[in-house]
């Protein structure tokens, strides 16, 4: 979070911050899914290569804060790009979301969100965060507290929908894409990708030995006197710069230009003259900030995506093409780099990431996680996926992903209302989860039975329900040794805590009871309906 800004945003409940429990991740191996032969190395549309399919990608099913929480200790400034689509907050009922949530709540929820996922981003980072009219000027404040104002990249305005929407006074067409750097936009430009070249109009009026070539104005906005001047072109005829401009450089640059062959005058000669770019040359595109349907999909193609792969399941009312992801995925990341997702409603994102040779994670909460993104995945993996950008970048399959679901709370009341372990973490579960919240790495060690984690090099974490005897700790005293230390999370111990210079000891539960909210597994997004039920379903009009 950057230092409290001169202008901010407020609403109601924004000082409120939840005590999140850093939670451990269990795998369903059920669910995971694994391809049965590694595919070639891949590439995007620029024909880079990609590194082999990747194992470590994770599909999470659970509350998505408490999810981005469970992540943070590991990935923390390790993701290179983070793409959301939240509820938009609407008031529109979704099928597979509950969206409509009061304002002031559903800014202190994307808030929420928002810090942890810039924590999680890489310095060289960015997030894009897709939203429409209803929230995007309040969303953009927001974000500037938390990234900052001078870390704001751009607003791309996407073409969502071709068709005309007659419900409303003004039919919408587009959404936002609102783009933050995590740390300054020069370094993320530095590490961005341009987009494909645009190879169209080149030729070769002259047969120059240099290859085919298109030319660009030679002139400039403003008034330099040093690029003022007169040019002769091949007719004899003397030309000045158009109307409120100067020429592109100045005289010597120019005459240079001249002597390379670089200059090309049209209308037979009479023209004002032009610069040669070569096709060789060209290294790619800058993008703008208008990205029409014919560029970037829109919702009709994504709704047909999704069909196409599952025509008996009803497809999602608002999904995002494959062609948005593939270029911001381009833009953002370079083959192996890791994508985050948090909100991975029908599993694009993934998708389009391992077909473009990119780590992914993405988390879900509701039930379509398993229903809808994992048989997409699957298809993806196998190869039997060849729609949206499969063709154009040669994917053929391969790869694979773990699915994860939350842990229960580590903590739970007894019936008599105190907080105890919960019965349902085993010893495993439990030096995993008390990892996480004293700090440590989980990585427990073959040779010692005491070693579950560690902070350094020589610092150490023991977890265990048992309670230790002096004999005990000074056994596991003398094998820590004078050049380590050891935290010792414990029930109980019967013996001297000062006893041991190289040992701390703690008692669980009470060493972790006021780290955060115990028991609280639900941080989502909720229904609040601020339309009537017959708007809600009215049909919309298109226009075609």
């Amino acid at each position: 979070m950057t230092d409290k800004p001169k202008l901010e945003l407020t609403w109601i409940g924004k000082d409120k911050r939840p005590r999140l429990e850093p939670r451990i991740l269990l795998e369903d191996k059920a669910l995971s899914y694994q391809a049965d032969v590694l595919a070639p190395a891949q590439g995007d549309l620029l024909g880079e290569t990609s590194p082999q399919a990747c194992h470590d990608n994770l599909l999470i099913q659970g509350d998505n804060l408490l999810a981005l929480k469970a992540l943070e200790a590991k990935y923390a400034g390790k993701v290179k790009c983070v793409f959301i689509d939240p509820p938009y907050n609407t008031g529109s009922a979704f099928t597979h979301y509950d969206d409509g949530v009061e304002h002031s709540l559903w800014l202190t929820l994307i808030r929420d969100r928002l810090e942890i996922i810039r924590n999680l981003l890489a310095e060289d980072g960015s997030l894009w965060i897709t939203i429409d009219d209803n929230e995007a000027h309040y969303l953009k404040v927001l974000c500037d507290e938390i990234f900052g104002r001078r870390n704001f990249v751009a607003n791309v305005v996407w073409q969502k929908r071709t068709s005309r929407e007659n419900r409303a006074a003004i039919g919408s067409a587009h959404d936002h894409v609102l783009i933050y750097a995590k740390s300054g936009v020069s370094r993320w430009k530095e590490s961005r990708q341009l987009l494909p070249p645009n190879n169209s109009g080149y030729s070769n009026l002259d047969s120059d030995s240099r290859g085919e070539w298109r030319s660009i104005p030679f002139s400039a906005q403003g008034y330099r006197p040093n690029q003022m001047y007169k040019i002769k072109t091949p007719s004899g005829e003397y030309v000045d710069p158009p109307k409120g401009r100067c020429w592109g450089a100045t005289e010597p640059v120019y005459l240079e230009y001249l002597k390379q062959n670089r200059v090309y005058f049209p209308n037979g000669g009479t023209g004002r003259p032009r610069i040669k770019q070569f096709r060789y040359e060209e290294k790619g595109l800058v993008p703008m900030t208008w990205w029409p349907s014919e560029f970037a999909g829109d919702n009709d193609a994504a709704k047909k995506e999704i069909l196409s792969l599952f025509p008996d399941i009803e497809a999602f009312g608002t999904p995002k093409p494959e062609t948005l992801l593939e270029r911001i995925l381009h833009i953002a990341t370079l083959p192996g780099d890791l994508v985050l997702d948090s909100f991975a409603g029908s599993g694009t994102t993934g998708a389009v990431a391992q077909k473009m040779g990119r780590r992914w994670i993405m988390v879900e909460l509701g039930e379509h996680c398993h229903t809808h993104i994992v048989p997409r995945l699957r298809k993806v993996i196998d190869g039997t996926d060849q729609g949206g950008i499969s063709k154009s970048v040669g994917w053929q399959g391969g790869g694979g992903f773990r699915y994860l679901r939350l842990a229960p709370s580590l903590l739970k009341k007894d019936e008599w209302g105190n907080w105890v372990i919960n019965p349902v973490y085993n010893a495993e579960m439990l030096a995993e989860a008390m990892c996480k919240h004293m700090g440590f790495e989980y990585a427990p060690s073959q040779e010692h039975f005491w070693m579950h984690g560690r902070s350094s090099e020589s610092d150490f974490i023991y977890v265990t329900t048992g309670s230790l005897s002096h004999d005990q700790l000074r056994r596991i005293s003398d094998e820590v040794g004078s050049e380590r230390t050891l935290l010792i999370c414990c029930k109980a111990f019967m013996a001297d805590v000062d006893a041991f210079p190289n040992l701390t000891l703690k008692k669980i539960p009470r060493a972790i009871l006021g780290k955060c909210e115990w028991d609280h597994d639900d941080y989502s997004f909720s229904i609040n309906l601020m339309a009537e039920p017959d708007e809600l379903d009215e049909p919309a009009l298109d226009d075609e």
